[in-house]
C-alpha cells in the first residue's frame, strides 16, 4: 500500500511522528510524509491575529491535499488532527484514499476533530477518553490505541563519570509544569527530585521547587539518560485545568522510561491500569502521602525496584513498541473495509480487551 502519515515534525528532535514512520516503514509500505505544521507564518502572529492563523492553516491543508493528489495514496493517516479540515478530508477521500485518524493529545474545547471526526473511515485514540467521545458521537468505530516506546530509541545507556553529577541518580521528574504537578512534587520535597521540562519558570520566585529545575528543553538522547540514571521516575498525568474533560491517557513518557529499563512510579491513570499490573510492571500512588511513603520505600529496596523494572521492560518491549501499534493499526483497517453499523455501547470492547494486557 502507499501510506500518506500528516503529522508534525519538530526541526530540533524526534518526535512520535518520526517513531509511528519508522515503524510503518518496517512494515515494507510505501510511506509519503508530511508536515502538518509547516505554517506561513510565525506562531507569534498567530496568536495575535486569528485571520493569519487560518490563513496559514488554510495553506497547510492545501498542500496536503496537493500532494494527496499526487501521491494518490491508498491510506491516508493523520496524527493529532488538530490542523486538518473538514474540507481537505472530503478533497481526498474523493481521491478513493481511506482516511484514518490516530489521536495524540487529551481533549480540549477548540479540537477540531469534533467536527471532522465523522469524515474517517478509522478512527483510532491514545487515550479512552478520547474514544468515549467519538462513541457518544455516534462513532462507535472508534478504539483505543495508546502510544508506545520505539527500541531504537528508548533503550537502556551506561552513564557514568560527570554524566551521573549531571543527569542524577535519585528521583526525577520529566514533563512541563502544570499546577497539579507542582504541589504533588512539592509534597516529595524532602526526596529533591530532579525536574526537567518546560514550562517550570512560571513558579513563584519563592518557590522550593526552583533550586530543583535542571533543564527546560530537553531531547529524546536526555530522557533515555534520565531514565537509566535515576532510581525512581516518576509520572504524574496531565489534567485539564479547566476540568471540561477527562483525561485517561497513558503518557508517552511511561512507555519510554519503562523500554529504558525504569523503575516507573505514577499516578493511577485509568489506562495504565488497564494495560499494567501495580507492583509487578510499575508502581502507582494514590495522592502525596501515598507517593512519598513509595518514594521512601523503593529507594531502599533496591532489589525489588529492579525486579519491577526488569518485568516493566519486558513487558513494553514485547506488547508496547510502535512496531505493535502499527501493526493493530493496519490489521484494523484492513479488516474493516468501511465502520460497522452502530451498535449498543454495552456491547462495544472494553479498552483491556482492545489491547493486550
Amino acid at each position: 500500500m502507499r501510506i500518506l502519515v500528516s503529522g508534525y515534525h519538530n526541526p530540533h528532535y524526534v518526535t512520535i511522528t518520526e517513531y509511528i514512520e519508522r515503524a510503518m516503514r518496517s512494515t515494507g509500505h510505501e510511506l509519503i510524509t508530511f508536515n502538518d505544521r509547516d505554517h506561513v507564518f510565525p506562531g507569534r502572529l498567530r496568536k495575535k491575529f486569528n485571520f493569519l492563523q487560518k490563513l496559514s492553516v488554510a495553506s497547510i491543508n492545501r498542500a496536503l491535499v496537493k500532494l494527496a493528489k499526487q501521491a494518490r495514496p491508498d491510506v491516508v493517516l493523520v496524527t493529532g488532527g488538530h490542523r486538518i479540515t473538514a474540507n481537505a478530508l472530503r478533497s481526498m477521500s474523493k481521491l478513493k484514499a481511506q482516511l484514518a485518524l490516530w489521536t495524540t493529545d487529551a481533549p480540549r474545547a477548540s479540537d477540531m476533530m469534533f467536527a471532522t471526526g465523522p469524515l474517517y473511515n478509522h478512527l483510532f485514540c491514545h487515550g479512552t477518553e478520547y474514544m468515549d467521545i467519538f462513541h457518544q458521537m455516534g462513532l462507535p468505530h472508534a478504539e483505543w490505541l495508546p502510544m508506545a516506546c520505539d527500541p531504537e530509541i528508548h533503550r537502556c545507556v551506561e552513564v557514568s563519570g560527570e554524566e551521573k553529577l549531571k543527569f542524577g541518580g535519585g528521583v526525577v521528574f520529566v514533563g512541563s509544569y502544570y499546577p497539579q504537578r507542582s504541589e504533588m512534587l512539592q509534597a516529595v520535597l524532602r526526596h529533591r527530585p530532579a525536574i526537567w521540562g518546560p514550562g517550570w519558570d512560571a513558579l513563584s520566585h519563592g518557590s522550593p521547587l526552583r533550586p530543583l529545575i535542571r533543564a527546560a528543553h530537553t531531547t529524546p538522547e536526555t530522557w533515555v539518560r534520565l531514565y537509566s540514571a535515576n532510581k525512581i521516575v516518576l509520572s504524574v498525568h496531565y489534567r485539564d485545568p479547566q476540568r471540561r474533560f477527562p483525561v485517561h491517557q497513558v503518557s508517552p513518557r511511561v512507555f519510554e522510561a519503562m523500554a529504558c529499563g525504569a523503575f516507573v512510579l505514577t499516578d493511577r491513570q485509568k489506562d495504565v491500569l488497564a494495560l499494567f499490573k501495580d507492583g509487578e510492571h510499575l508502581v502507582t500512588f494514590y495522592d502525596e502521602v501515598d507517593l512519598d511513603r513509595k518514594i521512601a520505600f523503593y529507594m531502599e529496596h533496591a532489589d525489588e525496584r529492579r525486579r519491577i523494572a526488569a518485568a516493566g521492560r519486558r513487558k513494553v518491549l514485547e506488547h508496547h513498541t510502535y512496531g505493535c501499534r502499527i501493526h493493530r493499526l493496519l490489521a484494523r483497517m484492513e479488516a474493516m473495509d468501511s465502520p460497522p453499523s452502530p451498535s449498543p455501547l454495552s456491547t462495544s470492547p472494553t479498552p483491556d480487551q482492545r489491547i493486550a494486557a
